[in-house]
């Protein structure tokens, strides 16, 4: 077994493309409209379905926004440079929420960015292998 995607509902499916592919550098594997049922799929990802796992954003177009709920956490990433990438997210229009730095009572280099419908992604800085 293993995660194929995370499925995430959001309320303008251009911008949240925009993000994911330009801000975060992801790929658009695949969209599919669905007329009937008024929603559309967009599949998103760094590696093709069969490599990795990957994010469906689902678009109902009658629906706008979204409450978050409480139980949602975040999406978490690895970066080579938390720092970079939260100053290549900022120069990309990204809204950064938690500067990058060590994350409290231990020494990960994490960052904290939204996505344009609210939703947290999680910056880990990739550690370097003991020397």
């Amino acid at each position: 077994m293993r995660i194929l995607h995370t499925m995430l509902r959001v309320g303008n499916l251009e911008k949240s493309l925009a993000f994911y592919t330009q801000v975060l550098g992801m790929k658009l594997l695949r969209r599919k409209d669905y007329p009937d049922g008024r929603f559309t799929l967009a599949f998103v990802g760094f590696q093709d379905e069969a490599s990795g796992a990957v994010l469906e954003l689902t678009h109902n177009w009658d629906t706008a926004s979204y409450n978050l709920g409480e139980g949602y956490g975040h999406i978490a990433i690895e970066v080579d440079d938390a720092y970079q990438a939260c100053e290549n997210a900022k120069k990309l229009g990204g809204k950064v929420t938690r500067e990058a730095g060590p994350m409290k009572h231990g020494t990960t280099v994490i960052a904290f960015i939204e996505d344009p419908d609210g939703y947290k992604i999680e910056f880990i800085q990739k550690k370097l292998p003991a020397q």
